[in-house]
């Protein structure tokens, strides 16, 4: 018998989240049947990073490593529907935790949202946002490898210094400027091909004014706006794009799953090869992981936001 521990919400949030809002439990797994995995966590983010240690399914031998969403939990118990298998020939000296990040999805969103919904060309201006975050980090190292100009907003000083270090050619701390707008004009007086929004709210109607005509939007996310209690109401966009003719149009990277195994052995490839840099925010211990949840809702990370079990 296996001992699973596993976080769960108490209640829904009322906006941001709070301890209490979570709970810890406690329960033995029975034994798996035929066809099913016993699952341990070696690292856990929203997307468990998981390994295979009891099997009854001949597709997932025991000490298979595995990416799973099966919650915040130590330990569970799997048919193999919702298992994918770590790439193959991962090399020994990678850390298996990147599977969560530039070599998971949060590469994976950077890489498809680049290339299938931009369309991102060579001396093309891009603007992300959140960017020394999971997703922001890698699409920004990734439009450099791509020969384009890259702007990139972050939180704080320290995160700004990072995203110098992996090639940024401009890049601000929104939260100090005096005008976001004068803070965007100055980093790309020209305006800007693409945005790669992460952030919603405020940003992101200032950042469409300053888009170049038929520019493009990638809508990856909206973090500024998770925990509100009361739904934002405007300012509202339409006018800068319809009269730019702006391509706007969110995305989920799992539009293009027969692909990601092709793509995960690229983001591979530029990693090795010393283009695609990868930070990490790693929070040892299970019992962390509300804490550090909040935390990554509050922008302590930089880079992906790991929980070492």
């Amino acid at each position: 018998m296996v001992q699973a521990k596993s976080w769960i919400l108490a209640k829904h949030f009322d906006g941001f989240p709070k301890k209490s809002d979570f709970n810890l439990k406690v329960e033995e797994l029975p034994e798996p049947k035929n066809g099913e995995v016993v699952l341990e966590a070696v690292f856990l983010s929203v997307d468990p990073y998981m390994r295979v240690i009891q099997s009854k399914n001949s597709a997932f031998p025991v000490g298979s490593h595995v990416v799973s969403s099966c919650g915040w939990t130590t330990h569970s118990i799997s048919d193999g529907k919702d298992l994918t298998p770590v790439i193959s020939d991962w090399p020994k000296d990678v850390s298996l935790s990147l599977a969560l990040g530039a070599i998971g999805m949060p590469g994976l969103t950077a890489l498809h949202g680049l290339e299938d919904v931009l369309g991102l060309k060579e001396g093309e201006t891009l603007l992300v946002n959140a960017a020394a975050g999971a997703v922001g980090s890698v699409v920004g190292q990734i439009a450099k490898i791509k020969g384009c100009k890259v702007v990139g907003s972050a939180g704080s000083e320290a995160k700004v210094a990072f995203l110098k270090e992996l090639g940024f050619d401009e890049a601000f701390n929104y939260k100090t400027v005096s005008s976001l707008e004068e803070a965007l004009r100055k980093a790309s007086p020209d305006g800007y091909d693409c945005f790669f929004e992460n952030v919603g709210g405020d940003f992101s109607y200032v950042a469409f004014q300053q888009m170049k005509y038929f520019g493009r939007v990638a809508v990856c996310g909206s973090i500024s706006m998770y925990n509100d209690a009361t739904p934002q109401i405007g300012p509202f966009p339409h006018l800068a794009i319809m009269w730019k003719e702006l391509k706007v149009e969110g995305f989920m990277q799992s539009r293009w799953k027969d692909r990601h195994p092709e793509s995960l052995r690229r983001l591979m490839g530029w990693y090795r090869e010393g283009k695609l840099q990868c930070r990490e925010h790693i929070t040892k211990g299970f019992e962390n992981m509300p804490a550090a949840f909040m935390g990554m809702l509050k922008g302590d990370n930089t880079g992906k936001a790991i929980i070492a079990v």
